[in-house]
């Protein structure tokens, strides 16, 4: 099966947690595409949707699907994005569509957070995919000697300016065997608006699409 296929397999398993009549949390990326997609042919009756990103909202709403402001529509029970990795506790790096941010606000704001993904994304150790860190332009290089400090080789990703103005620095060949600390240590550095580990709050459930169909963890 291709990597597209187990997506969207993910994808369309992860309609069977969302409720009717509720405001729904939606990310950012390939797979939630699927998941927007699956969404609107299956025609649920949601009030609306929390998005993470513009290119989220604008498939939203061309499928008609009501996007509300985050501020108005209050804590959220369900959110559901991908992710770039995945470990067995369900603490992720994400990031690589430039988003983190926005996610991991609404993330934060959701009681359960459905991850959706291929069966590639699970690994033992975080670390192998880049992690994305989301800068103020203007401390982009210092930022990146503090995170040269921590072990990581950053790369800033240029032509790539977020939903909120500001930059991505990647930082390549880390193993992060513990992803709270690492999340503390940058999220601490000046200039830092957040790195896309989401390890203090991790996924609720990882759903992974896998060549026989899908596989759920916990």
């Amino acid at each position: 099966m291709s990597a597209d296929r187990k997506k969207q397999t993910a994808a369309e398993a992860a309609l069977a947690y969302v409720e009717e009549d509720t405001v729904i949390g939606i990310g950012t990326g390939s797979t939630v595409n699927h998941f927007i997609d699956a969404l609107a042919a299956r025609k649920l009756r949601i009030r609306g949707a929390v998005s993470s990103s513009e290119a989220s909202t604008t498939r939203l709403q061309r499928h008609g699907i009501e996007v509300f402001d985050l501020n108005a529509a209050g804590d959220l029970d369900l959110y559901v994005d991908g992710a770039d990795e995945s470990d067995r506790q369900l603490r992720l790096i994400k990031g690589g569509g430039a988003a983190l941010t926005r996610e991991k606000i609404v993330a934060a704001a959701s009681r359960r957070f459905i991850c959706i993904a291929d069966d590639s994304k699970l690994v033992e150790v975080l670390g192998s995919f880049p992690l994305p860190v989301e800068v103020i332009p203007m401390a982009r290089s210092y930022v990146a000697r503090q995170l040269q400090k921590l072990g990581g080789v950053p790369v800033w990703r240029e032509n790539v300016t977020t939903d909120n103005g500001n930059q991505i620095i990647d930082v390549h060949h880390l193993r992060i065997v513990d992803p709270v600390a690492m999340e503390d240590a940058i999220n601490a550095i000046a200039g830092v608006v957040t790195v896309g580990l989401f390890a203090r709050r991790p996924a609720d459930v990882l759903i992974l699409g896998t060549d026989s169909g899908t596989r759920i963890l916990p």
